[in-house]
């Protein structure tokens, strides 16, 4: 065989007919699936053509509640003119842009921490003495000719930002201990570490919400008080640590024994076994079931109305018993704070899918 004939390039050939009709054939290849398929489509056409009439079409974005009375379509004027209220609840007028620049600050914080290259000690001792002070600086004030706001004037999305972030960021740490203490060889602190655990998750976030409320003052000395916002703020790091505990010891029973006989061969202490060795695998692994316990909790924030403070969802719920636009816009102030939760759940969620990608190319 002559070496033209090695290189001599195979004509291509159109793909089965089979291959290309695959896709129609999963909808209407057979009598049942055609009749599913057209079912379905019916059923999507009439739902967005009613939706657009009502979101748009019918809809009316200028006017009054008295306008908004007489049509069929969604009140888009309750949005805007609820919107500062439904975003930082009673938080003094004049000094929202406070709020506002604290939001933008905790984004920004927030974003750069989302990229791994700049993980480390520095952006921990960052988020530790500049981020957080001056978070608490802006809302609360006090100092530097800011007019003092006390937290039970905190509300909207700011305080749901600030809950569910400093909430989850300082109970990931104690997760992780507890983990590794419930998966101790030593007795003692095995018992302890399960019997936190299983008693923090045997119980709803909403009865330690009530408990640190009702019960713990009752344990304080005369003239002692605990700051509400704090009282929630310390429920929802002890509920959260119990889960995240769960979380990281599946990852932990997902490393091979051997990696820690090779750091023990190696001649490296428990904790750098830990630290090096094993912790870093098991973080990767449980990263989908993390993110979307992040998720929950930060729609969970919502029960804090339990300890007289408002959420975005509580801030919304008041605007619409707002006796101007009561009975009126009901359905559009719930879609806001949907759109609202659905679009922060979903960056959550895009980002879980960054980091398993990441993990799974850089370090695999």
């Amino acid at each position: 065989m002559s070496t033209v004939e090695l290189f001599t390039e195979i004509p291509q050939r159109a793909p089965p007919l089979v291959a290309r009709n695959s896709a129609l054939k999963a909808y209407f290849g057979t009598p049942g699936n055609t009749l599913i398929s057209l079912l379905s489509l019916t059923l999507i056409v009439t739902v967005l053509y009613y939706a657009l009439h009502w979101l748009v079409i019918d809809a009316v974005f200028v006017g009054t509640p008295e306008i908004c009375k007489v049509t069929d379509g969604a009140c888009w004027p309750f949005i805007t003119g609820k919107l500062r209220f439904m975003l930082f609840g009673f938080y003094p007028f004049e000094e929202q842009w406070r709020a506002m620049l604290a939001m933008l600050l905790l984004f920004s914080a927030g974003g750069l921490s989302m990229l791994p290259r700049l993980w480390g000690r520095r952006l921990l001792l960052c988020w530790l003495l500049v981020v957080l002070p001056v978070l608490y600086i802006l809302m609360a004030g006090g100092i530097f000719g800011l007019e003092f706001v006390p937290t039970a004037k905190w509300g909207g999305l700011p305080l749901s930002f600030m809950l569910s972030v400093v909430g989850l960021a300082l109970a990931f740490p104690l997760g992780v201990l507890l983990a590794l203490a419930r998966a101790s060889n030593l007795p003692a602190i095995r018992v302890i570490a399960v019997s936190f655990i299983e008693l923090v998750r045997g119980v709803p976030l909403i009865s330690i919400l009530f408990m640190a409320t009702v019960m713990l003052p009752l344990f304080l000395p005369d003239g002692w008080t605990i700051d509400k916002m704090l009282r929630a703020q310390i429920a929802i790091i002890i509920f959260a640590s119990a889960y995240i505990a769960e979380i990281v010891r599946g990852g932990l029973q997902d490393v091979p024994a051997g990696q820690v006989e090779a750091g023990k061969s190696l001649g490296l202490h428990y904790w750098h076994i830990m630290r090096f060795l094993v912790l870093p695998q098991a973080l990767r692994k449980v990263i989908p079931p993390m993110v979307s316990l992040f998720i929950g909790f930060f729609q969970d924030t919502t029960l804090v109305n339990i300890v007289g403070l408002l959420d975005f969802l509580d801030t919304v719920r008041s605007a619409i018993r707002d006796p101007q636009w009561q009975g009126i816009a009901v359905l559009e102030g719930y879609l806001f704070a949907a759109a609202v939760y659905f679009f922060f759940s979903a960056l959550l969620g895009k980002y879980s899918r960054f980091l398993e990608r990441y993990f799974r190319t850089s370090h695999g």
